[in-house]
């Protein structure tokens, strides 16, 4: 089980794909998952595997303390942290004062609150690992992308600083940092805009040196990667999950 079995495991942005699978592979590894997310859990999906699931706003520090001191209360201390959550503001130059503000309050703002009181959990554990989402979008510049660039190039920043400040406590911090993966989050999008699906899948998957978009099981089996004690000597990386995008 590489040193997962039994540990507890809080994934924000839980009911999306890439949290959703990432939660699911942690429980296949014998963790204890928590799901958060903005949404309630109508369809169950906790359930399904046998996860608990907390309705949070991250952005908002009361409710983020107090959800953090129950956990704590009701399951026990973290031992893995997974910052999946994200807002999606696309963007450039054009991009309004409330534009930037809802933004940074999940991006950064959320991801740094999660961290700020799950990190006291993983002190009295003796250790931890933290998992922080980015991006490819993390490392290049993109048209019109500005808002959320910025954010996905900040959390790598915090990722490397948090590394820094963290290491004492043996907590591992790491950043993940797909490209574009198939999910119906793109699918959806893809209906929104009325663009042709398949054709918005093979732009994509043109992108990547090994010509496809990622799956969402390859983003989660990355995360038990760098939950696990197999990563016991990595931490202030960015792991990249990109088929080649940033190789090309």
């Amino acid at each position: 089980m590489r040193g997962l079995n039994g540990k507890i495991a809080l994934v924000t942005g839980g009911l999306g794909d890439l949290g959703y699978a990432a939660g699911q592979r942690l429980k296949e590894e014998g963790c204890k998952v928590i799901l958060v997310d903005l949404q309630p859990d109508t369809e169950g999906k906790s359930k399904q595997i046998d996860a608990a699931f907390v309705q949070l706003d991250i952005s908002q520090e009361q409710a983020v303390k107090k959800t953090c001191e129950t956990i704590a209360e009701e399951i026990g201390h973290v031992h893995i942290l997974v910052n999946t959550a994200a807002c999606f503001v696309f963007k450039g130059v054009d991009a309004t004062e409330e534009d930037w503000a809802k933004i940074n309050a999940v991006n950064i703002g959320g991801t740094s609150l999660m961290a700020k009181y799950i990190v006291p959990q993983m002190r009295k554990n003796g250790g931890g690992s933290i998992i922080n989402f980015s991006s490819v979008s993390g490392f290049v510049g993109q048209s019109n992308f500005a808002t959320y660039n910025a954010t996905k190039f900040a959390i790598r920043g915090l990722t490397k600083c948090w590394a820094q400040d963290l290491a004492p406590d043996g907590i591992r911090v790491n950043t993940l940092c797909p490209g574009y993966i198939y999910t119906k989050a793109f699918i959806n999008s893809c209906k929104k805009l009325g663009l042709d699906i398949e054709e918005e899948n093979r732009r994509a998957s043109a992108m990547h040196l090994l010509n496809r978009q990622g799956r969402v099981e390859e983003v989660a089996a990355a995360v038990a990667f760098l939950a696990s004690d197999d990563s016991s000597f990595i931490t202030g990386s960015d792991l990249l999950v990109d088929g080649g995008y940033l190789a090309k």
